[in-house]
């Protein structure tokens, strides 16, 4: 099978990477017999131009004036590939680091699961991988993980195939190298599946070229993790538990969760707790954006900590404020004390909001200690043989 016969296209962005384009295009042309091979000049200013112009008819260049970006490029090509009727378009970058001899895996893989979006993973812990980039892609699997629920060994690689049906109705805003995370966070939200395909990479230091610039683009990366994040939490991580509700039920999830072998009852427990501890603190409104970040980053059980943390449901939250104070007059005392849950209103909790505040963090930290230990209690009595220790 080739690529023209799944309908692909490729498609390479390429910027003032001349000791590497000719080799890297020169390895693809074999495999593009039959379909159109882009390549998307983003304003080199060294030798490129003249290179991609000795090919002729053999490429379709696109060139951009002046450089605009490689997630500019990429949408470009995308946008082309769409007009010409391509399912899918196959992109690599022009630095050397991927192999050609690779695109059958894409092939294969794109037979056994059709419409998904491929990434090839890159083995990043083999000799010679610049650390910026381990680390960086480290960071990125871990915020597209949060973002979507899934987890992939590789979210910053270049060599990727791409479905092109999902990209007519996803809006992009980005241009930079930030574009290739929000393509597969938004592509995830749309439930295309997403598929790693192991793959091999060459780092030449003496060759590669990047033109990543880290305070810059890391910048941008992290403002727009930021964007999809506050999405996440807003609208979709919302979504995807009110799908999974529906499809199993509440209480089978929260009991499945409790009774999976694979977790250790302290590991359950201080889930418990901890979303006891977040929805008593007096952060209203930020709750879920300060903790289920912090219980994805400690590896903290999702389910039970969310189930916890809904004891600030409307109905309680008076009785927590009330408690709250009652609770902070044991060590703070100002002003006109409420003894009584019908005296509790906004100017109260401004006249008092000192004792409210301290008596509100004490007493989210007593009633998660309090309910990691009694959690731990019943799950070691009920369920003594858990397979990770306590």
């Amino acid at each position: 099978m080739t690529l023209s016969d799944i309908q692909c296209c490729i498609i390479i962005p390429t910027y003032n990477n001349e000791n590497t384009v000719r080799r890297v295009i020169d390895s693809v042309m074999p495999y593009a017999a039959g379909v159109t091979f882009f390549v998307v000049n983003d304003g080199s200013t060294d030798s490129t131009l003249h290179i991609l112009a000795s090919y002729g008819v053999k490429l379709r260049v696109l060139n951009n004036f002046p450089n605009r970006g490689k997630g500019y490029s990429l949408r470009r090509g995308f946008k082309e590939a769409m007009k010409l009727g391509y399912k899918y378009a196959l992109t690599l970058d022009s630095d050397g680091q991927h192999l050609a001899s690779d695109i059958p895996v894409f092939i294969e893989a794109a037979l056994q699961h059709p419409g998904a979006l491929l990434m090839g993973s890159r083995n990043m812990e083999q000799e010679g991988v610049p650390g910026k980039s381990s680390f960086g892609n480290k960071f990125s699997n871990f915020w597209f993980k949060f973002e979507t629920g899934i987890t992939l060994p590789d979210t910053q690689t270049g060599f990727r195939l791409y479905p092109l049906e999902p990209l007519k109705t996803i809006k992009l805003f980005t241009t930079k190298f930030e574009t290739e995370i929000e393509v597969i966070v938004k592509m995830a939200w749309r439930k295309v599946p997403i598929i790693p395909v192991n793959i091999n990479v060459i780092y030449d230091k003496n060759e590669r070229v990047t033109h990543f610039r880290p305070f810059r683009d890391f910048t941008r990366i992290s403002i727009l993790n930021t964007w999809l994040v506050i999405l996440t939490l807003l609208y979709y991580l919302p979504k995807r538990l009110i799908e999974e509700v529906r499809r199993k039920g509440l209480w089978k999830i929260i009991k499945a969760e409790a009774i999976k072998s694979d977790e250790s009852n302290f590991d359950k427990a201080r889930s418990i707790g901890f979303g006891f501890f977040m929805g008593i603190v007096p952060i209203w409104g930020f709750q879920l954006l300060v903790g289920i970040p912090l219980s994805v980053y400690f590896r903290m059980n999702k389910v039970l900590f969310l189930a916890a943390a809904n004891i600030s449901i409307p109905p309680m939250i008076p009785l927590i404020i009330f408690l709250s104070y009652k609770f902070g007059g044991l060590f703070y005392q100002n002003g006109v004390q409420i003894n009584d849950l019908k005296n509790l209103s906004l100017e109260s909790i401004h006249l008092n909001f000192v004792q409210y505040f301290l008596g509100g963090t004490l007493l989210a930290i007593a009633t998660g200690i309090g309910t990691f230990l009694i959690s731990l209690a019943i799950l070691t009595t009920t369920r003594p043989k858990s397979t990770k220790g306590l």
